[in-house]
């Protein structure tokens, strides 16, 4: 910041200055944190023409004393100032501190519930991503397949049931060599309504285990992201110790007490 100050004079001015203040440079420095190089360029521009005369003459009845000082200054200003003025800049208003970041509970709520996952990607836990969407696809591809034998081993009843020849779909699910007769007819009928059934049963079973996968995501989310700032540090304990209780069933005190457990947490 020193050296973009001291850049923002002119050679004529710096000299000027620093002749003036040379007898108190720390006033300097304390100072030049406050002072922005394009304040400096903009007030050379605007200043009168008065004002800039007054400077030149001034930095012509300077000695050449006086104008090495002011090099020497201007010198140590540009080597040493830039590691004493390195004051780190705090962070804007626009600027997140990860460091410290905690999430808030009730929009992490709000995004698991309208986003499946979007919970756990706001708590930047993604690790969790993978187990999330397996749990969605492994529902949704089980879902469909059993939807589909449901539908062939529905269409096979059904074409049993009518006793129509020409429509029998249930003989891709007989057999090599193996026919439907009238003395095995009824035992397929059985077959296929439980198979039919069993089918539709597991359909629907995944339909479900998809909707808890979708709830147990959002309930993590919310969970996590209340424990974010829970305490996990190694102060906390158990201590279980025998004790002396007090029970006052008896004024005298050898018969009003107890032996016990005393059991205390510390967190």
């Amino acid at each position: 910041m020193a050296i973009n100050i001291v850049r923002g004079l002119t050679g004529r001015w710096a000299r000027v200055l620093l002749a003036l203040v040379a007898s108190c440079t720390s006033l300097l420095t304390a100072n030049a944190q406050t002072v922005l190089p394009d304040t400096i360029v903009r007030l050379e521009r605007e200043l009168p023409d008065s004002i800039i005369q007054a400077i030149d003459s001034m930095y012509s009845r300077l000695s050449n004393e006086q104008l090495q000082a002011a090099d020497s200054v201007l010198d140590g200003l540009t080597t040493t100032m830039p590691d004493q003025l390195n004051v780190p800049v705090p962070p804007t208003g626009n600027q997140r501190d990860w460091a410290t970041w905690r999430p808030d509970p009730q929009r992490a709520l709000w995004l698991a519930l309208v986003i499946p996952g979007g919970g756990q990607i706001y708590n930047r836990k993604y690790w969790k991503l993978p187990i999330v969407y397996g749990g969605f696809v492994g529902c949704i591809y089980a879902m469909r397949w059993n939807n589909m034998m449901y539908k062939d081993y529905a269409q096979a009843y059904l074409d049993l049931m009518d006793n129509d020849p020409g429509t029998a779909s249930y003989n891709k699910f007989m057999h090599l060599g193996r026919q439907i007769t009238a003395s095995n007819e009824e035992r397929y009928k059985t077959i296929f309504k439980k198979r039919k059934d069993r089918f539709r049963r597991y359909r629907d079973l995944s339909f479900f285990v998809m909707v808890g996968v979708y709830a147990i995501s959002v309930i993590d989310a919310y969970v996590d992201a209340e424990l974010s700032a829970f305490d996990i540090s190694k102060d906390l304990s158990m201590k279980v110790r025998p004790a002396v209780i007090g029970n006052g069933s008896s004024p005298n005190p050898l018969y009003a007490t107890s032996l016990g457990v005393n059991c205390s947490i510390e967190f």
